[in-house]
């Protein structure tokens, strides 16, 4: 992937990825602000802003119907770690798009109506995605169990729906003021453009905008000491069938040993061919469904195994036969050829996600946000660096007893 990169004199940083065959444009605005940078009495307020950046500015009262008039669309999300918005509209237009964005990261247009329209927004997918659905809160009980010091603790909808329903303008003035400034922020542009071109328009668009050179306060985020001792929590709900949580506190995402990590979980649950699908749901029948992942995130994340229950297993069972195959990854060397299948699958992920511009957009934009611009074409190789040694080495150090937190979500019992 050929890019170009420039940085405004306020900080903003921009970078280009020229694509002639296609008539279309995406930009991806990431902010440097995720809910691991709020206040613990004040969660749930990168999410919100979300919604908020949305509601309009004095200049722009209806962001998506302009966006709409040419062709365009939009979107955003909001993770532990960033924010990022994003749009596609035919590349002829690429100058609405950068002026839309440019005007609400100048100011948003804070009034008492917007906000509470957003509350109430908020309040609603809250209800609706952690309260109302099976197994919705799992993220609610899980990340507060494996951390105790980390802002990775609340979800980013937040530890409290009152935080977010409570919110005043003055908050939310101040929370903008603080992270939304272009020093805070990265801007990638993929299509039919020509680098010097988006240079141009970032700089006729943003380079006025003050680069907010003042930072968070300090304290907010503090490093997760290491685990003692292992933690376990029951729960009972109305849901279908128990269903087993297990936690452990990884590495960061810059550090070498987060991509075989990953290898280990792709390993254990990815396909049907994988060691914890073909060993207990096919041979064993002790799972219905069984799956483990990384979460991904900038500091410590998090590696999780999660699986529903088969009829007549207890979670005691389901999680001793997990401890075995954790165990015998950490004991036994792994065949080259499970490597070579997981690196081949990711590669093949990896290149697919490259040639949609939307999702190199974003790929340009966490890469640079992590200070390692280079891994939107190294990543693949990077991956298979990983040895047998590897994964033996990270997965003795990660699956240790005193690191496990485990959720059992039981379902009522009649």
């Amino acid at each position: 992937m050929d890019y170009k990169r420039y940085t405004l004199d306020n900080g903003l940083r921009v970078i280009v990825c020229e694509d002639a065959s296609t008539p279309m444009v995406s930009t991806n605005i990431l902010y440097g602000v995720g809910s691991r940078d709020e206040e613990e009495t004040r969660t749930g307020f990168a999410h919100l802003f979300e919604h908020l950046m949305f509601g309009g500015t004095k200049a722009v009262p209806d962001f998506d119907a302009v966006l709409t008039e040419v062709g365009g669309d939009s979107n955003a999300c909001t993770s532990t770690d960033t924010t990022n918005y994003y749009l596609t509209l035919p590349a002829k237009y690429l100058e609405t798009g950068l002026w839309v964005e440019s005007d609400r990261m100048r100011l948003l247009d804070f009034s008492e109506r917007n906000l509470k329209v957003q509350q109430s927004v908020v309040t609603e997918e809250y209800n609706y995605r952690y309260i109302n659905q099976p197994y919705g809160d799992v993220w609610l009980l899980l990340r507060p169990l494996c951390y105790k010091v980390h802002s990775y603790r609340w979800p980013t909808i937040g530890m409290d729906i009152r935080h977010v329903q409570e919110a005043t303008l003055g908050d939310v003035e101040r929370f903008f003021y603080r992270h939304y400034r272009p020093s805070n922020a990265i801007l990638a542009v993929v299509g039919n453009v020509k680098g010097d071109e988006v240079a141009r328009l970032a700089d006729k668009w943003f380079g006025d905008i003050e680069s907010g050179k003042r930072k968070a306060e300090s304290g907010v985020r503090k490093a997760e000491p290491e685990q003692t001792e292992g933690r376990l929590v029951e729960v009972e709900r109305d849901v279908p069938s128990d269903a087993l949580y297990m936690g452990f506190v990884m590495s960061e995402r810059v550090d070498a040993d987060f991509r075989t990590t990953d290898i280990i979980s792709d390993i254990l649950s990815n396909g049907n061919s994988s060691r914890m699908y073909e060993h207990l749901v096919r041979q064993r029948g002790l799972f219905s469904e069984l799956d483990t992942y990384v979460t991904g995130e900038a500091d410590r994340g998090l590696f999780i195994v999660s699986g529903k229950m088969a009829q007549g297993v207890s979670l005691d069972e389901g999680r001793a036969a997990v401890w075995e195959e954790l165990e015998r990854i950490a004991a036994e060397p792994v065949a080259d050829r499970e490597i070579e299948k997981v690196c081949n699958k990711f590669e093949n992920t990896y290149s697919v996600n490259s040639y949609k511009s939307a999702d190199c957009a974003a790929l340009l934009c966490m890469d640079e946000w992590l200070g390692h611009l280079e891994w939107v074409n190294d990543e693949p190789a990077l991956y298979r660096l990983t040895a047998a040694e590897d994964v033996r080495r990270v997965a003795g150090r990660l699956f240790r007893r005193e690191h496990e937190n485990v959720l059992y979500y039981k379902a009522k019992r009649m």
